[in-house]
């Protein structure tokens, strides 16, 4: 006995709908998009003459950029300087100085929300 063309139908139409058994609005849920970070931080530009060091940071950001500077000195028994964290406010522009008995061995300014 052969089965009606309309059971046929009825059975791929099972299998086409739902194939893996998941209710249809399981099977698309969307996925939220995580936001997307805002930007931060403030811009800031070193300059190193002889031994004195100086950083301007601008922070063009509604967010307070608290900055500070990091001096690594050359000589080994020259003490390196950290110095005390500065907030930069919203389209502020702060100026942080240091400096080494002798030669700079490297700057750089570290950023903190």
């Amino acid at each position: 006995m052969r089965p009606s063309p309309a059971a046929v139908l009825a059975a791929l139409a099972l299998l086409v709908v739902a194939p893996s058994g998941v209710p249809q609005e399981r099977a698309h849920a969307r996925v939220a998009a995580e936001p997307r970070p805002r930007p931060f931080g403030a811009e800031c530009r070193t300059g190193v003459e002889g031994s004195r060091v100086v950083a301007e940071c601008h922070n063009p950001y509604p967010e307070t950029d608290r900055v500070r500077l990091h001096v690594e000195c050359d000589r080994w028994w020259d003490i390196d300087l950290d110095s005390a964290p500065v907030d930069a406010g919203p389209a502020q522009t702060v100026r942080l100085t240091g400096r080494c008995w002798k030669e700079v061995r490297s700057v750089w300014v570290s950023h903190q929300k």
